[in-house]
Parts: structure tokens; C-alpha cells; sequence
């Protein structure tokens, strides 16, 4: 996967869950890039329930252009099987408004999401949706 310099990513499929490992400000470019690999993954896993577990590590902040692209890429995932997100936010000085962006971006698609401080929860939490 393509990582601009100050931001990266890496999605991993465990079974029915998604992990996203998010760190740095996520701008138009990596959001893009974003979209494009994350549809891949979704097409395999539309075929059933699935979740995605997010953790962002750092000072994850998002900007509005990117934010508007989370958007669309959150409907996609949702309109292709995906009934539930969990969120980590670690070390970040951000996390207040970070978690304020995220909301905006879920609530814009109707899915079921919370925001945990491990992720030994956040799995937990999303069992119970596709299970």
C-alpha cells in the first residue's frame, strides 16, 4: 500500500473483522489511497456480516477534504456488509477532536460504532454484532 510521508495505514482481515492501524494526519492524498485499497478488502468480505476495528496511534487529526472522503468510503463499507466499528485512540494529543471527526463520519452512514481506550474491548464490543 501507497503511505503519503505523514500519514500510514495497514488493513489486515482477521476472519470477519477488519483491523486498521491509522497513524498520522490523514489528508485528501492518503484518504484517496485509502478508499481504493479498502474496497478491495470489502469486496471479499461483503458476503456476510463483517466489522472493523480502528485503532489510531498518535496525533491522528483528519482534514476536512479527507473527512468528506471517510464519508463516502464509510458508506461503501456499510452498503457492503459492514454493521459495526470500533475505534482506539492512543497516544494522542488530538484524541478529543479526532473522536468529535469520527463521529461526524459514522453518524453520516447510520452504523453502530463506539470508541474504546483498548482493544481488547473494542473486539469484544464487535463480537457481539456478528455473532
Amino acid at each position: 500500500m501507497q503511505h503519503s510521508k505523514h500519514a500510514n495505514y495497514s488493513i489486515e482481515q482477521q476472519n470477519n473483522i477488519l483491523l486498521i492501524d491509522a497513524h498520522g494526519p490523514f489528508d485528501e492524498v492518503i484518504t484517496e489511497q485509502f478508499d481504493r485499497d479498502i474496497k478491495v478488502v470489502t469486496q471479499k468480505m461483503r458476503h456476510k456480516p463483517w466489522a472493523s476495528l480502528v485503532s489510531f496511534k498518535g496525533n491522528s487529526i483528519i482534514t476536512p477534504e479527507a473527512e468528506q472522503n471517510l464519508i463516502e468510503t464509510t458508506h461503501y463499507r456499510v452498503e457492503n456488509g459492514m454493521v459495526a466499528i470500533a475505534v482506539v485512540i492512543m497516544n494522542s494529543s488530538y484524541a478529543d477532536t479526532l473522536q468529535m471527526q469520527l463521529q461526524r463520519i459514522y453518524q453520516s452512514s447510520s452504523v453502530q460504532f463506539n470508541f474504546f481506550s483498548d482493544a481488547k474491548n473494542a473486539k469484544s464490543w464487535l463480537d457481539s454484532f456478528i455473532h
